[in-house]
């Protein structure tokens, strides 16, 4: 039950209310069970509570501001006259229930299709319509619970990752259900589950490698296997370190010959400059423009870019007998051989667009061993006079 309170709420008293950190409900001395919650956001509530037969009840009247604090306090009067009789607190028709499928809509049309790129909102309605859906998208979004979600996190085992990107996304939204009072605070049932262990999947091209994709893009290409502008794009992205979709969104106008630099304007983490070095100018000096295309990676439709590069990619790897090859390895691999020629992580940040140093310490490891390799190479130099001096 409320606790007894010396105010007495007028709208000066309510206009005066301040918080910090955490709401709170302050009660009204007049009315036992009339109060207004705080929040710490400086909104303010109307809520009215009491006991009745099957226990206690809260209602939220309406808004300070839009509901005036004289009429707040009749209808908390009549409310509490019902719940203590027993009846329904508020008349009229009950409220539907909002649901996950309700909320994930409202995830994606307010938060995700206005702030993230399209690749990322393919990815996010990809899994909300195979598998949060499914599952919980009939289920009211107060009714969710941590059992509900271990058990969709549990159906997912065998994909570890795809098990906890669901999870990932399914707590994104009950964090913007809770930013939008559709749930209490401290409501996410993600919260305190505990994620599958994954281990970061590393593959690297050996200069062998290399040479096999090399020799396996020229066949193809004399031999009209793959089509050219996918030869081309690969080619790119083995030269850059560029991810795929900034090369397939690349146009002739970001290529400043100039300045010297590729303009990227959709990169993941905004605008950059790519070094426009001479192998990848040869490899756009041998991409025949497309009149009416702006892309450099022209697909095989009309007027359009390339958008099937995976594809093309299956099929050169095949040549190549690099099979368990992925495209985004293609990116790695660059890192790799920066570090095996000297650069220092910073650079190669730079080169491949991160944002923080953190991203690329996953590199480190790679560093330790090329200084490993500096290490002996030197160090056998040295001893093979020094230990030799020695020798008894």
């Amino acid at each position: 039950m409320p606790k007894r309170s010396d105010l007495k709420l007028t709208k000066r008293a309510v206009d005066a209310l301040k918080v910090e950190g955490k709401d709170a409900i302050f009660w009204d001395r007049e009315l036992a069970g009339f109060g207004v919650r705080v929040h710490a956001t400086g909104r303010k509530t109307y809520v009215v509570q009491s006991r009745g037969p099957s226990g206690p009840k809260r209602v939220t009247l309406g808004r300070h501001g839009e509901l005036a604090v004289d009429e707040a306090r009749k209808q908390s009067a009549l409310i509490i006259d019902r719940i203590k009789r027993g009846e329904n607190p508020v008349h009229g028709p009950p409220e539907a229930k909002f649901t996950v499928a309700g909320l994930a809509e409202r995830f994606m049309r307010i938060y995700v299709e206005r702030h993230l790129k399209p690749a990322t909102v393919a990815s996010y309605r990809s899994v909300l319509d195979k598998y949060i859906l499914p599952a919980l998208g009939g289920t009211a979004v107060a009714e969710v619970g941590g059992a509900q979600v271990t058990a969709l996190h549990h159906r997912l085992r065998n994909t570890p990752g795809l098990a906890n990107q669901a999870v990932h996304l399914l707590s994104r939204m009950f964090v913007l259900a809770e930013a939008w009072e559709l749930v209490p605070p401290g409501r996410n049932p993600c919260r305190r589950l505990r994620r599958y262990r994954t281990q970061p999947r590393e593959r690297f091209l050996s200069p062998e490698e290399y040479r096999r994709l090399g020799r396996a893009l020229t066949d193809a290409e004399a031999e009209s296997a793959v089509w050219p502008p996918a030869i081309a794009a690969i080619r790119l992205l083995a030269l850059t370190g560029c991810r795929r979709g900034e090369i397939l969104n690349l146009q002739w106008d970001d290529v400043d010959r100039t300045a010297g630099d590729l303009r990227l304007r959709d990169a993941k983490a905004g605008p950059r400059m790519v070094p426009l070095t001479r192998p990848v100018l040869r490899v756009l000096d041998g991409v025949p423009r497309q009149p009416g295309v702006p892309w450099v990676i022209a697909g095989q439709r009309p007027g359009r870019r390339l958008t099937g590069l995976q594809y093309y990619w299956r099929s050169v790897r095949a040549r190549a007998g690099l099979d368990d090859v992925r495209i985004h390895d293609l990116r790695h691999s660059y890192a790799s051989r920066a570090l095996a020629l000297g650069e220092s992580l910073y650079t190669i940040g730079k080169l491949l667009g991160h944002t923080s140093v953190a991203t690329s310490a996953r590199y480190a490891h790679l560093m330790r061993e090329a200084e490993k390799e500096a290490a002996n190479r030197v160090g056998g130099s040295i001893g093979a006079h020094v230990t030799n001096g020695r020798a008894g």
